[in-house]
């Protein structure tokens, strides 16, 4: 699954590939809830290949959650 994040002040978001199953999805979005909620000062996700990301909070402009593995679709089609 796909995660941006867009950094105030940059032109380039921040974007990561983490697991695209339940678990992975469901921590990487209560990290991100509980950065903006205050109770962080950093906001760590770490990626499929195990790259770790901070991001301090007050820099975050927006968070967007990608589909899940398998639910892209490329090309054209009716």
């Amino acid at each position: 699954m796909e995660l941006r994040i867009g950094v105030t002040h940059s032109v380039r978001d921040i974007t990561l590939e983490i697991q695209g199953d339940d678990p992975s999805r469901a921590a990487a979005r209560k990290a991100v809830e509980d950065a903006l909620a205050g109770k962080s000062e950093v906001l760590w996700l770490k990626d499929k290949r195990g790259r770790e990301v901070a991001v301090p909070v007050e820099k975050i402009a927006f968070v967007e959650f990608g589909a899940p593995d398998g639910e892209r679709r490329l090309g054209f089609g009716a």
